[in-house]
């Protein structure tokens, strides 16, 4: 920072009149020189600062809403992410269904807890009715894809999880009506793992890629402003989340 310089004035005969506090400027000190405080009206052409109210409701509506559009708005149907996400659903609902199918064939009673078992894990009737229901709607999100097949795959996952701990504490009570013992609740925690990952993959975290969709979504105003300097610099603009 360049240093101030004070010039001090030529000496003369007269008095010094009395001093007189900068209290414009909050200076309380005597100055040799000092500019006068001259008023700015304000600028009628600038923009009025946001309200403190329109404030705190565009950030609770992007809580809210963390991603404001659709997946399949702004990727092609074989994306990676929509790869993932299908894949995820898929898979998993697979392994449900053929372990619902395999309980049921083998004609175990619908609330049966006599120790019966199907791939390692305790089963009965209500339990392999269920597995094929859940294998069935993974299923439908695996064919819809995107955005639905990814929120599909977390909720299901923390359902999973939510399952395990409810049914662990049940292993010895008289409501362990789905017949679980420790080794379906290690499985249940390992598949809503499992689907909570495949879920927020590419949509959960700090270092996304800003050709991200949900990056994107999320930060519209920087997303506005890369696509701006991309073509003053003459290249494309990100489309459809990705660099043509």
């Amino acid at each position: 920072m360049a240093a101030r310089t004070f010039h001090k004035p030529p000496a003369t005969n007269e008095e010094p009149g009395p001093y007189v506090a900068h209290a414009a400027y909050g200076c309380t000190e005597p100055h040799e020189h000092y500019a006068p405080y001259v008023a700015h009206e304000p600028d009628p052409d600038a923009p009025a600062p946001p309200r403190f109210a329109d404030t705190v409701s565009r950030r609770m509506g992007r809580a809210l809403h963390p991603v404001n559009a659709r997946l399949d708005d702004h990727l092609p149907t074989d994306h990676k992410l929509s790869r993932v996400y299908r894949v995820g659903a898929g898979l998993t609902g697979l392994l449900l269904v053929a372990f619902g199918i395999l309980g049921l064939i083998d004609q175990i009673g619908f609330f049966d807890t006599g120790g019966d078992t199907v791939l390692a894990l305790n089963t009965n009737g209500a339990l392999s009715v269920l597995s094929i229901c859940i294998g069935a709607l993974l299923f439908f999100g695996m064919v819809v894809g995107g955005t639905f097949a990814s929120s599909l795959n977390i909720v299901l996952g923390v359902l999973f999880i939510a399952s395990g701990f409810v049914n662990l504490a049940l292993l010895d009570t008289g409501l362990n009506f789905l017949a679980f013992r420790i080794q379906n609740v290690l499985f249940s925690f390992v598949v809503g793992v499992m689907l909570m990952w495949f879920g927020m993959y590419g949509r959960v975290g700090s270092a996304l890629p800003h050709d991200n969709p949900y990056w994107r979504a999320r930060h519209p105003e920087r997303a506005a402003r890369e696509d701006r300097a991309r073509r003053v610099q003459g290249r494309p603009p990100v489309m459809h989340g990705r660099c043509p």
